[in-house]
């Protein structure tokens, strides 16, 4: 396999010129863990971000907060999500919270408006302030107040990387990437939680994992399946109305199972092939991230023809200018 090192991927115009260029890292793998595309330095780690919403998910169920609380698919599938805010998301939040024995003050993820413009406008429009439960991680961060209920751990010290829940979290997620604890670099995530970072090809194998449950414990992979079928579902609650992430998981029709994170992070279980993929766009860019994607689905022969044309704006995007007219657009070299 030709490993393509520092290639330009992903370009962006202006008129008939390409203004600025986004560099991508990517690794997919079969079920045995081969390499099966390679893009950049894949022995390089980098921060899973939000593409590991799945695995922490997976180890609140994994400790029967299914059972324990009685948890819907759709609330399952919401502590999977990086979700815009709509109503439909916060309620499923604050039922997972309300079932727990929690309330909105335990989430300690920080507040922004919901990334959802008509959600937004209505809550200004009812001269509403966001909280909490609004942030894109609250579903995330609900799910881990979960898991503290069922090991009698105290919620307020959950964002701690030595907290009870974490140390679990932590735990599977190695498991999954087939990488030690120890070996896994530590930082801080955008909500507050610890937030891990593993080679290229590590995190590959764990959506590898996602993708086919096997090569891992029996709990680990029925705790795995939970979470795919619940984000596979209801794609539209882990990300929201009009989003890649739920769009890809639409379009794929149960043949894919993909979750996005910050800095231009996308990772796929590929069910229907047995394997998995993770990009990284190196600068972070978030806007190359859906272009890069859909690219590298295509060439993995993870999209078909219907399902490229139903991902077509997410492919090619359009550059407006404020006027909003069109000037250039987003596009794979």
């Amino acid at each position: 396999m030709r490993h393509l090192q520092g290639v330009p991927f992903v370009e962006v115009t202006r008129g008939e010129l390409v203004e600025s260029v986004h560099r991508v890292a990517a690794c997919a793998v079969d079920a045995r863990g081969e390499v099966v595309l390679a893009l950049g330095e894949i022995d390089a780690p980098i921060f899973l971000r939000s593409a590991a919403k799945p695995f922490i998910a997976a180890a609140a169920i994994a400790a029967g907060a299914r059972e324990r609380f009685g948890l819907t698919s759709v609330e399952i599938a919401v502590m999977a999500a990086s979700h815009s805010g709509e109503p439909f998301h916060v309620e499923a939040v604050r039922s997972i919270l309300s079932k727990s024995g929690m309330d909105e003050s335990a989430l300690l993820c920080g507040t922004h408006a919901p990334y959802n413009a008509a959600a937004a406008h209505a809550l200004a429009s009812a001269c509403t302030e966001p909280t909490a439960v609004h942030n894109n991680c609250s579903g995330k961060h609900a799910g881990i107040l979960a898991l503290c209920s069922i090991l009698g751990a105290d919620p307020a010290t959950y964002l701690d990387a030595r907290s009870p829940a974490q140390r679990q979290i932590l735990a599977l997620c190695a498991r999954l990437s087939g990488t030690g604890v120890e070996e896994m670099a530590l930082g801080v995530d955008g909500c507050g939680i610890p937030v891990y970072a593993v080679a290229l090809r590590a995190a590959a194998i764990s959506f590898m994992r996602l993708a086919t449950l096997d090569g891992i414990a029996d709990a680990d992979a029925r705790a795995l399946r939970t979470v795919r079928d619940a984000m596979l579902a209801h794609p539209e609650y882990i990300a929201g109305t009009g989003e890649f992430d739920s769009a890809v998981m639409r379009a794929g029709g149960g043949a894919i199972a993909c979750k996005g994170g910050a800095e231009g992070v996308h990772g796929d279980a590929l069910i229907a092939q047995g394997a998995g993929m993770v990009l990284k766009v190196v600068d972070g860019s978030s806007r190359a991230r859906a272009p890069a994607a859909v690219e590298l689905l295509k060439r993995l022969g993870a999209l078909g023809e219907r399902e490229l044309a139903e991902l077509g704006d997410f492919a090619r995007p359009v550059v407006y200018n404020r006027a909003g007219r069109p000037v250039g657009e987003i596009r794979t070299n």
